[in-house]
C-alpha cells in the first residue's frame, strides 16, 4: 500500500420525461484495500433500463469482490437479465474500474464509451487488450497508477449529447477530452469534475436529455489528514488530554465552538481573536495561532451538514460554499475538497441552549450533527475516525 488514495465522484441525469435513471454506479470496498467501481448502462431508458443497470452493476461488483472471474460474471449476467419484449435482447453495457491497493488499475469495458485517462494533465492513450467472453467483445487494460491520474468513465448519453442540436453527430470524444483537460487544470475534486461533465451534457441537450447520461470520475491523489475538534469534554478534567491528542495529530486543525476554542487558547497559551466581520447568517470566525480554522459550533456545523448532503447527491449548492469565506464554507472546502482522512474529536458536554424540549432529554443535537456529517463524508470516500470525550 502506498500513500495514494482514489477519490470517486459520479453524477447522472435522466432521459427527459423519465423519473428513473437507466444508468447505475456501484462502488465496493474490499478488505485488501482495493476498490471496485462499476458503471452500467441499461438498454433503453426508464424503469426497465434502471432494473437492467442496477442488476448488472450489483452482480458484477459483488461477484468480483468475492474473487470470481470476469467470465463467471458475464455468464451470470447473461443468464439473469430479463429479455426486452420490444428489442428481443437483454443486456446492459458496463465499465469496470478496479483500483488494486492504489497501485494498479484494471479497466474492463463492454460497449460503453472507452474510459478517458488524464495523466500529467493530458490525455493518455493506455493499452487495451481485446477478448471475447460469451460472444461479447471485451476490452481489458492494466495500468500502473501515478499521482494525479484521472479516470473518466461515462455512459453513451455523454457522447450523444447535442445530436441534432449543437452537433450533427454528438459531442465527439476528442471534444470531451479537451473539455475535461481544461477542467482538470483547476484541480477540482472527482465529484466536481463529474458534475461539470454531466452539466455540460445537459446544456448540449438543451435541458431535455435524449438519453440517460452518467459520468464517473476517479482521481488518484495523496492522502491528506484533517482534524476537527467540536465541543468541550463532558468531564473538565479530560480537557488537557483531549487537546494534547488533537494537536499531536498530523494535518490541519479545525476547532468549532466558542467554549472549545477558549479551552484550546488556554492550552496553547495564545490569544483568541474573534473576527468582527459578519456575512450572512453564519456566525463569524476567529483566529488562534496554531489552529488553521476557528468557527462557531452548532449553527456552523449544521450548515456544513447541509452542504455535505447536497454534495453527495445533486451538488447544486457548490457555488454557495466553494468560494465563500464564512465558517461553514471554509470547513466545507477543507473537508470535502482537501481532506482524505478526517479525525473528529467530539466533546460530550451538554449545552442546554441546544436541547429541544420535544426530544428525549439526553438527546444532543451536536452528537446527531457529527453522525450525519461522518456518514456523508464516508459516502464521499473519506476515512473517518470519531473520538468522544
Amino acid at each position: 500500500m502506498n500513500d495514494l488514495c482514489c477519490e470517486i465522484g459520479f453524477k447522472s441525469i435522466n432521459h427527459a420525461g423519465e423519473q428513473l435513471c437507466g444508468d447505475h454506479v456501484d462502488v465496493v470496498e474490499q478488505e485488501d484495500g482495493s476498490t471496485i467501481i462499476v458503471l452500467a448502462d441499461g438498454l433503453g431508458s426508464g424503469v426497465k433500463a434502471s432494473i437492467l443497470s442496477t442488476l448488472t452493476s450489483k452482480i458484477i461488483s459483488t461477484m468480483l469482490a468475492a474473487g470470481l472471474s470476469l467470465e463467471e460474471c458475464v455468464e451470470t449476467i447473461a443468464a439473469t437479465l430479463p429479455v426486452c419484449s420490444v428489442r428481443g435482447v437483454a443486456y446492459s453495457t458496463f465499465t469496470i474500474l478496479r483500483i488494486m491497493q492504489n497501485r494498479t488499475a484494471e479497466i474492463i469495458q463492454y460497449d460503453n464509451p472507452h474510459v478517458i485517462l488524464l495523466r500529467n494533465g493530458e490525455n493518455f492513450d493506455y493499452p487495451k487488450q481485446e477478448t471475447s467472453i460469451g460472444g461479447k467483445q471485451i476490452f481489458r487494460s492494466m495500468i500502473r497508477l501515478q499521482e494525479d491520474d484521472v479516470f473518466i468513465a461515462m455512459s453513451d448519453g455523454c457522447p450523444h449529447a447535442g445530436i441534432g442540436i449543437g452537433y450533427n453527430f454528438g459531442w465527439k470524444r476528442e471534444d470531451i477530452i479537451s473539455f475535461m483537460e481544461a477542467m482538470n487544470l483547476c484541480g477540482y475534486s472527482a465529484k466536481v469534475l463529474s458534475t461539470m461533465l454531466v452539466d455540460e451534457c445537459n446544456r448540449l441537450y438543451g435541458g431535455e436529455p435524449g438519453d440517460d447520461a452518467t459520468s464517473c470520475v476517479v482521481r488518484m491523489r495523496k492522502r491528506v489528514p484533517m482534524n476537527m475538534l467540536f465541543g468541550p469534554p463532558s468531564n473538565r478534567d479530560d480537557a488537557n488530554r483531549m487537546m494534547s491528542l488533537f494537536f499531536a495529530k498530523e494535518g490541519k486543525h479545525i476547532i468549532c465552538g466558542g467554549t472549545t476554542s477558549s479551552i484550546a487558547a488556554k492550552w496553547l497559551n495564545k490569544p483568541l481573536r474573534p473576527s468582527l466581520k459578519f456575512d450572512g447568517d453564519i456566525p463569524p470566525i476567529a483566529t488562534l495561532e496554531g489552529v488553521d480554522l476557528v468557527t462557531e459550533g452548532v449553527i456552523t456545523v449544521n450548515r456544513v451538514v447541509e452542504y455535505a448532503q447536497d454534495y453527495i447527491s445533486e451538488n447544486r449548492r457548490y457555488d454557495e460554499w466553494s468560494n465563500q469565506k464564512d465558517g461553514a464554507s471554509l470547513i466545507s472546502q477543507l473537508l470535502f475538497e482537501e481532506a482524505t482522512d478526517i479525525n473528529f474529536y467530539v466533546g460530550r458536554a451538554i449545552n442546554p441552549a441546544h436541547q429541544n424540549p420535544d426530544l428525549p432529554i439526553n438527546f444532543s443535537i451536536k452528537m446527531n450533527l457529527v453522525q450525519e456529517l461522518s456518514a456523508a463524508l464516508q459516502k464521499m470516500g473519506k476515512r473517518i475516525k470519531v473520538s468522544y470525550f
